[in-house]
């Protein structure tokens, strides 16, 4: 799948052949904690319907009541689904203690909890876009618990 905040990514480094995703998360987490949150075109559909993304964990319940219009696009429900799943990624990390990105082998974006559970939260983000369920706000809660 493509992730497009790693086009940013690619611009901010000259090299698109040097160290993978991995080792920028683990050279620059704040950096690569940065690129990941900034899912736009989330974060411009939210602004369309008069929500603004603040990285709380109300964000996500406000998001979990939109109307999902999105669907009606399957050309953007993907990419949207998958900004959703990093937008999640990037409240859990923010406001869950010890709550860090890591990157998997196949190069996907994960939260890692203190308690070291990994929560695929572009998996979660698909899901939600897709079918509504599980809401973003509970899977926060649920990976909030531990």
């Amino acid at each position: 799948m493509n992730i497009p905040f790693l086009d940013n990514w690619r611009k901010r480094n000259d090299d698109t052949r040097g160290p993978g995703l991995a080792s920028a998360v683990a050279a620059d987490p704040e950096g690569v904690a940065e690129l990941l949150a900034e899912c736009e075109l989330l974060r411009v559909r939210a602004e369309q319907r008069g929500l603004e993304l603040d990285d709380s964990p109300a964000s996500l319940a406000a998001l979990d009541q939109l109307p999902p219009r999105w669907r009606d696009d399957p050309e953007e429900l993907p990419w949207l689904g998958n900004d959703a799943g990093l937008y999640l990624g990037t409240v859990l990390v923010r406001n869950v203690p010890g709550a860090v990105w890591s990157i998997w082998l196949s190069g996907r974006p994960v939260v890692r909890l203190a308690s070291g559970r990994e929560i695929d939260v572009v998996e979660a983000g698909l899901d939600w876009a897709m079918a509504g369920s599980p809401e973003l706000s509970q899977v926060y809660a649920e990976s909030a618990e531990g």
